[in-house]
């Protein structure tokens, strides 16, 4: 069987991990790991993977972890995935009324969400666009549909997952005519037990609280059966359609 390459771009998140473990168990995937902090990774288990440690995650820095990526990766990449996002800080909270929205922490919150995952994807489209089918997924939110906000609040975390559909589905369609072989995937994972969620999950009733391996294990099913039929697709963990 075909060596291939899984790339995980933020890979110290909780989904990343599990993500990162799973893949060590296929034989004919080698995986290469970006991220801030690596230090999860010194385990043995993950000893025949290749890591590229970023100081940041601005554009020059993600260009030259990409040149990185260049001398190391040799085995076609069909599967990336994005684990980029941010919900809450030490001085951002979502909003629970909009007295509470300020502009700076909106910006933070659309760059971490929106603009990084696609100048990321911008950048690697060089990198992986060629016969070989790959399919790239991005984390995303059912709060980010407009159709199904139905509860208000959360202004910076709804616009910024709302405006990262946006921006790949206007690359989903570029990559349509120019790029057939790239899949864009917008994933909503639930509500999983990560650092993130941690501060919203007392409301949450215990079935709907998945781990970490569980949603890897979900994401991992869906990329392998689904298509790459030129569109973007805005699935959450059960593989259902999304509205927009």
């Amino acid at each position: 069987m075909e060596i291939q390459t899984t790339l995980i771009i933020g890979a110290n998140s909780g989904i990343a991990k599990a993500l990162a473990r799973k893949m060590t168990t296929h034989d004919n995937q080698k995986i290469v790991l970006v991220s801030r902090n690596l230090d999860y990774y010194q385990q043995t288990m993950f000893a025949s993977s290749q890591q590229i440690l970023i100081e940041n995650y601005d554009e020059e820095s993600i260009k030259s972890a990409l040149q990185q990526l260049h001398k190391i990766q040799h085995a076609p990449i069909t599967q990336v995935f994005i684990c980029l996002g941010v919900l809450h800080t030490a001085t951002i909270k979502p909003e629970k009324a909009l007295s509470q929205f300020s502009a700076k922490s909106m910006m933070s919150v659309m760059n971490s969400n929106a603009l990084t995952p696609l100048i990321w994807l911008q950048h690697l489209i060089p990198q992986v666009a060629s016969k070989q089918a790959v399919k790239i997924t991005f984390f995303s939110a059912r709060v980010g549909s407009i159709r199904d906000n139905k509860l208000g609040g959360w202004y910076s975390y709804r616009a910024s997952k709302a405006a990262l559909n946006m921006l790949l589905k206007s690359a989903s369609i570029e990559l349509g005519r120019s790029n057939k072989n790239i899949k864009l995937i917008s994933f909503h994972p639930g509500t999983t037990d990560t650092p993130l969620s941690q501060p919203f999950q007392k409301n949450v009733p215990a079935e709907k609280l998945f781990s970490t391996d569980f949603v890897a294990e979900q994401l991992l099913q869906l990329v392998e059966k689904i298509e790459v039929d030129g569109q973007l697709s805005f699935i959450d963990w059960q593989g259902k359609e999304i509205p927009w």
